[in-house]
C-alpha cells in the first residue's frame, strides 16, 4: 500500500530521506486523481525497498501542499535526497512514471 505523507510527517518522511520519494498530491473528489490511484498503488508494491512512494491528501495535509505550490491535482512530485527533481501535473501511466524513477535510482 501506498505510503501516507501528511503534513506532520513529511518533513522526515520525504525531505530527510535519502533516495527517491514519489508523492502523488490527491483529493478524492478528483475524478483523475482517481484514475492515478491503481497506478500508485502498484508502484509502490513495486518499488518497496528501493524508494518510498505515498500521497498527500491535499484537502487534509494543506500545508505540504502550499509549499509546493500545487494549485492543480493530481500533481506528482519526484523527490531525490529531499529536493524536488521532477514533477507530473495531471494523469500519467504507470510506464512513464516508472522511467522517472528509474532515472532518478540509478
Amino acid at each position: 500500500m501506498a505510503f501516507e505523507f501528511t503534513d506532520a510527517n513529511f518533513q522526515e518522511a520525504a525531505l530527510d530521506n535519502e533516495g527517491v520519494s514519489v508523492v502523488d498530491f490527491w483529493a478524492e473528489w478528483c475524478g483523475p486523481c482517481r484514475m492515478i490511484t491503481p497506478i500508485i498503488e502498484e508502484l509502490a508494491k513495486e518499488y518497496d525497498g528501493k524508494a518510498t512512494i505515498g500521497k498527500v491528501n491535499v484537502d487534509h495535509h494543506p500545508n505540504v501542499s502550499m509549499k509546493y505550490g500545487v494549485r492543480s491535482i493530481p500533481t506528482i512530485l519526484i523527490l531525490k535526497n529531499g529536493e524536488v527533481v521532477d514533477k507530473h501535473v495531471g494523469v500519467t501511466t504507470k510506464k512513464v512514471l516508472a522511467d522517472k524513477i528509474d532515472s532518478f535510482l540509478s
